[in-house]
C-alpha cells in the first residue's frame, strides 16, 4: 500500500509550472542585464560545540569534516569557525567596500551577540541583515512548539544587535514546519516580512500563497551551486579555480538570457571561514572583476531586489483564500 499523506496546517503544496516557457521581464533597474545577490551566511560561534549545550561538535562546512566528537570539545572544529570571525568576515567587507558593493548577510542570532563588532561593521556599511534562525542547527526534529520559541527568540536578539528585526529569511536545515511558522510570527509581531530563502526553485522571484489565508510571501530563491560550501562537500570543488569557473559559467549564462530579453536573478554564497581563506578568496576577487567589466549588471541585496519585485510584479489576493490543508495547527 502506498503511503497517503494528508496535509497539515504548516504545509504549502507544489508548484511545477512556474513561469513556463516564457519567462517575463521584470525590468530590473537601469535596464540591467541581470542582478547578482551576494550572500555573507554568518554563522561562527552558532554552531554545534559541547560549550552551547549541544550533544557534539559540528561536523558541517569546515575543513576536516570528521565525524563529530560526541560529549567532548573540538578546538580544531572551533578554531575553523573563529577564522570566519577574526579574519574572513574583515577580509570580505574590505573587498565589498572596493568595489562598492552591497550584500545580503544570513546572520545567525547568538554569531551576532557573540561578536557585536560584526554587526556593527556589516550595518556600518550598509549591507542588509536577515535571519539566518538563531542557533545553527537542523530545525526539522523539532516540534512546532519548541521552534516558534526559537524563531521569536531570534527575532528579539536580532532587534538588539541591529536595531530593528529582520525583514528576510533563510534557514538551511529547516523543518516542515519552518516556512508558515516564520510567516505566523511576522504576522503577530506586526513585523514586515519582505521575502524568504529557503527555496531553489527559479531564477528569479515568486509569488508563495499562504494556504487559507489571501496573502502571500514572496520567495527570492537561493542557490546551493553557486556556494562555497561545496567546498567542503565530495561533489563540491577541488579546487579554486573551479569555484570561480563555475560561477561564471552561470553568470555568462544567465547574463546570456538577459540580453536575449529575459533577465534573471544570480545568487553567489559565501561563508567567512570558506572562501575568504587566503587560497580561495582569489576566486572572490576574480569574479567581481570580472562582473565589472560587463554593462547592465545589477548587484543587489534581496531587500532591494523584493522592493523592486513588488512594484513590478505587485501580489494580487483572491477572490477565496487558497484551500490546502487544516484551518488551524
Amino acid at each position: 500500500m502506498p503511503f497517503e499523506y494528508v496535509p497539515n496546517y504548516y504545509d504549502f503544496p507544489r508548484e511545477f509550472r512556474g513561469y513556463g516557457e516564457n519567462p517575463p521581464d521584470f525590468k530590473w533597474p537601469n535596464d540591467a542585464k541581470i542582478v547578482i545577490n551576494f550572500v555573507l551566511n554568518y554563522e561562527e560561534g552558532a554552531e554545534n560545540t559541547i560549550e552551547n549545550g549541544d550533544p557534539a561538535s559540528e561536523q558541517y562546512i569546515w575543513e576536516l569534516p570528521y565525524v563529530p566528537h560526541v560529549g567532548k570539545r573540538s578546538y580544531d572544529c572551533e578554531s575553523e569557525f573563529e577564522y570566519g570571525s577574526r579574519a574572513g568576515v574583515w577580509r570580505i567587507l574590505r573587498l565589498f567596500k572596493k568595489h562598492g558593493y552591497k550584500f545580503t548577510t544570513f546572520a545567525v542570532g547568538k554569531a551576532f551577540e557573540l561578536l557585536p563588532d560584526v554587526p556593527a561593521a556589516i550595518k556600518r556599511e550598509g549591507h542588509e541583515i536577515a535571519s539566518h534562525c538563531y542557533r545553527w542547527w537542523d530545525y526539522s526534529k523539532l516540534s512546532p512548539e519548541e521552534e516558534k520559541k526559537i524563531i521569536i527568540k531570534n527575532m528579539e536578539s536580532l532587534k538588539a544587535t541591529t536595531g530593528e528585526y529582520p525583514k528576510g529569511w533563510y534557514y538551511a536545515r529547516l523543518s516542515q514546519h519552518s516556512r508558515r511558522l516564520v510567516y505566523d510570527v511576522h504576522q503577530e509581531l506586526g513585523a514586515p516580512l519582505l521575502w524568504m530563502a529557503d527555496a531553489y526553485a527559479d531564477d528569479l522571484p515568486y509569488w508563495q500563497p499562504v494556504p487559507r489565508t489571501t496573502d502571500a510571501m514572496l520567495m527570492v530563491p537561493y542557490s546551493y551551486d553557486c556556494n562555497d560550501a561545496r567546498f567542503h562537500q565530495p561533489t563540491g570543488w577541488s579546487s579554486t579555480d573551479g569555484f570561480y569557473k563555475h560561477i561564471q559559467y552561470a553568470f555568462d549564462t544567465l547574463y546570456a538570457e538577459g540580453c536575449e530579453g529575459t533577465p534573471k536573478m544570480m545568487t553567489v554564497a559565501l561563508h567567512a571561514r570558506v572562501v575568504a581563506k587566503p587560497g580561495r578568496f582569489q576566486a572572490l576577487v576574480k569574479f567581481m572583476d570580472y562582473i565589472k567589466e560587463k554593462e547592465g549588471v545589477w548587484v543587489a541585496t534581496r531587500e532591494e531586489i523584493s522592493e523592486h519585485f513588488k512594484k513590478v510584479n505587485p501580489w494580487v489576493p483572491p477572490a477565496t483564500p487558497l484551500a490546502y490543508g487544516p484551518d488551524k495547527p
